[in-house]
């Protein structure tokens, strides 16, 4: 199954390329599911006949909220039981900050879950979409740090505790929860990282267009997810009589060059001359490939040149990073790893935690980092 999360800058017209990009393939014939949460989505597609092939699901962070809310607070009836905390009711809960983000993982995860042939997500705005890409892993390690899995080993004596207690010992309640939350965490990662799960970047070709490229490239290195199409939307005709339209026109196309220049995989849309309203809008757009192949596609490599200079070299892809950007620090067996405002947290391979950092360097958008082995840990040739 192919799965493409349309993003980008808003007001770039995200919402109307996800819905031409899915109903185009519908029409071709594929079982295709459009995932969005933007109540402009149902504008787009307007009333006209959609393809039997075509799936619409929008997700509700409100009804999600409430329900997954209710069920912790079942779950944990007897702790608030003990301190005392009157239960809420469905009728007065309202969805807290952000949890449009878990509504939109959870649909992510279940259309991966789906017989569809293509899955067409239509994200938030370009910031949100980053940060709801890197939620699933961020969490997952707070969890690990917070609750390590090691501490359930005594766990079997819970039960003889709860007896002697005459109550649910919390701790049980704690690491079941925590435990339930890592597998549905886990369940979205898995779909965030799968090899056919890309980036569409839709982008209005203009002054901001160059840069919200480069953030989308350098944070979705960061995050290892692959970046397919740029699509660049309502460009306008190439030729007019008219000064002012051509003036425009012009300028559009020399940043048009600049993406192009930054990215090779640049697919235009036309401008309509009103928003796409209606699949007949839809189809006006052309066809945008789904089948397109990542150009950036990030993959971690690590180079043997013990035989050389002695040392293994871990390449990480940072496309469009700067070297005064760029930090990094190793603690434990992670390598925490920041670029301008993004951040993440990597696991070594185990070949290079028996080594230490001797250093890094950033060229031409690879980070290059050395590690020389330990001879305390590193296994002796006989």
């Amino acid at each position: 199954m192919r799965i493409i999360l349309v993003t980008g800058p808003g007001g770039a017209g995200r919402t109307a390329v996800a819905a031409a990009t899915a109903l185009v393939e519908a029409w071709a014939g594929r079982r295709v599911l459009l995932v969005s949460a933007d109540a402009a989505s149902a504008t787009v597609l307007g009333d006209g006949d959609l393809p039997d092939g075509l799936r619409i699901h929008r997700p509700d962070p409100g009804a999600d909220f409430r329900r997954e809310f209710l069920a912790l607070q079942t779950r944990l009836g007897t702790a608030f039981d003990l301190l005392g905390a009157a239960p809420f009711e469905e009728a007065e809960l309202t969805e807290l900050p952000g949890s449009d983000r878990f509504a939109l993982l959870r649909a992510l995860r279940d259309a991966a879950a789906g017989d569809h042939d293509l899955v067409v997500v239509d994200m938030p705005p370009l910031p949100d979409a980053l940060a709801v890409l890197a939620l699933p892993e961020q969490l997952r390690r707070y969890l690990r740090r917070l609750l390590p899995p090691e501490r359930q080993a005594a766990r079997a004596l819970r039960p003889m505790l709860a007896q002697l207690a005459g109550v649910p010992m919390p701790a049980q309640w704690l690491y079941e929860t925590t435990a339930r939350w890592e597998t549905e965490l886990a369940a979205v990662q898995a779909v965030v990282d799968a090899p056919d799960t890309t980036v569409r970047l839709v982008v209005e070709p203009g002054p901001a267009a160059t840069d919200a490229l480069r953030t989308a490239r350098l944070a979705l290195a960061l995050q290892g997810v692959a970046l397919d199409l740029v699509v660049a939307n309502r460009v306008l005709p190439a030729e007019s009589a008219d000064p002012w339209l051509a003036g425009l026109t012009a300028q559009q196309h020399e940043h048009l060059a600049r993406l192009r220049e930054a990215h090779p995989s640049v697919h235009e849309l036309p401008h309509l001359g009103r928003d796409p309203r209606g699949p007949e809008d839809l189809a006006l757009l052309g066809a945008v490939r789904h089948d397109a192949h990542a150009v950036d596609a990030p993959g971690h490599t690590v180079e043997d040149r013990r035989d050389q200079d002695g040392v293994l070299v871990w390449h990480l892809p940072l496309p469009g990073a700067v070297k005064g950007e760029v930090s990094l620090v190793r603690r434990g067996d992670e390598l925490l790893l920041a670029v301008g405002a993004f951040r993440r947290s990597l696991p070594l391979p185990g070949a290079l935690r028996r080594c230490t950092v001797t250093g890094a360097g950033l060229v031409e958008g690879d980070l290059r980092v050395r590690f020389t082995p330990d001879p305390g840990l590193w296994p002796k040739t006989p």
